[in-house]
């Protein structure tokens, strides 16, 4: 049986432009119900003798749709575990969603989802609700291949970006240092912000007021100075802010890293400049539910997405670093990652602090910068 959902929750088709960063990060959707259970474990996962046998059996995993689903089936499912005898069933809808599938199943002798893939803020606010495993690291032998400050009890990333300034190298002639440069007089007009991830601005700005990753309140005094000396435009999502990029219509934005990689090699004429004050960190991974079926299977598909062959592929197909250190990516690739100076300032984000703010970031975002 072939399990397979590309619909939400509403019956609304999943987009093609999915992608998870678009998802993360935002509130619980709380509620209740919850997936049959499929196929049957194959028992807890054991030793090395474990992974000296034939693997087979099945693996539900719980992902977003669209191309960036098919992205992770082309460089990690298929040619690492489908394609050794594993047969994966697939969950697909938006991060809210399937975080309601997850708290449901809490309380169920056995889930239905073995490996789910979130943001890293999602991973959190489900490990603070108690539903996912701890991960016996000794299992992921490739985990030791990690960059430094990334590792997680509960947690393992797949792909890495960073928020930076990306600007029109036609229009802007000397590169901007700062997210200071947003507030530029010289840009009125010209800037632009995204919803999706309105949250990065809160942590940004606050960095210019003597803020932190743990206290964005000095960033209101700064969002609003910069409303009042450029109105900047503000576009519902990625995709819309690249289009107002091509079109001139915006010539500079903060954005991840990754979508700098991806327009440039679209054909657009930007660049990136990474801030004095260090990127607004981003990872995004996977986690195993407390209640998995088959979680000797899932934590071969967590060793499996560490290897440097996998690490390419999903670097070359969606633009974001890989967290591992032996990816060896090709010369050309250099543009998507950061240097180790600059991986050393990257702003890690204060998952609990963000997880508690979020709501009253939104109102005030919606009611003091949207209007």
């Amino acid at each position: 049986m072939r399990f397979l959902i590309d619909r939400d929750l509403s019956g609304q088709p999943l987009s093609d432009e999915v992608q998870p960063e678009n998802i993360g990060r935002r509130q619980f959707i709380r509620g209740t119900g919850a997936l049959l259970g499929v196929g049957l474990g194959a028992g807890l996962l054991g030793h090395s003798s474990a992974w000296a046998q034939q693997p087979g059996g099945e693996l539900l995993v719980s992902n977003w749709g669209g191309d960036w689903n098919n992205n992770v089936i082309n460089a990690l499912e298929q040619p690492e575990l489908e394609s050794k005898g594993i047969k994966i069933l697939r969950d697909l809808a938006a991060a809210p969603a399937r975080k309601t599938k997850i708290l449901a199943e809490r309380n169920l002798p056995r889930g239905s989802v073995d490996v789910a893939h979130f943001t890293d803020a999602d991973a959190f606010e489900l490990n603070q609700q108690g539903v996912l495993e701890e991960l016996d690291y000794s299992k992921i032998p490739n985990a030791s291949h990690l960059l430094p400050g990334v590792q997680k009890p509960y947690f393992i990333p797949f792909y890495i970006s960073g928020v930076v300034l990306i600007y029109n190298k036609n229009k802007i002639k000397t590169p901007p240092t700062s997210f200071a440069d947003l507030m530029n007089p010289e840009y009125a007009g010209k800037v632009g912000l995204i919803d999706q991830i309105y949250f990065n601005y809160f942590l940004a700005m606050g960095l210019l007021n003597g803020g932190s990753m743990s206290n964005a309140e000095p960033a209101l005094e700064k969002l609003r100075q910069l409303k009042k000396a450029v109105q900047p435009r503000i576009y519902p999502s990625h995709q819309q802010a690249a289009a107002a990029m091509a079109s001139e219509e915006i010539w500079i934005t903060a954005n991840y890293n990754a979508r700098a990689a991806q327009w440039k090699a679209e054909g657009l004429p930007v660049e990136a400049a990474y801030p004095k004050e260090g990127a607004i960190g981003f990872e995004g991974g996977v986690c195993m539910p407390k209640r998995a079926r088959n979680k000797d299977n899932a934590y071969r598909y967590l060793n499996a997405m560490l290897l440097p062959s996998v690490a390419q592929k999903i670097a070359k197909a969606t633009y974001y670093a890989v967290p591992i250190d032996n990816a060896a990516l090709p010369p050309e690739m250099a543009a998507i990652d950061f240097t180790p100076e600059q991986r050393s300032r990257i702003n890690r984000v204060d998952l609990g602090y963000t997880a508690k703010n979020q709501a009253a970031w939104l109102d005030w975002w919606n009611k003091e910068i949207k209007v």
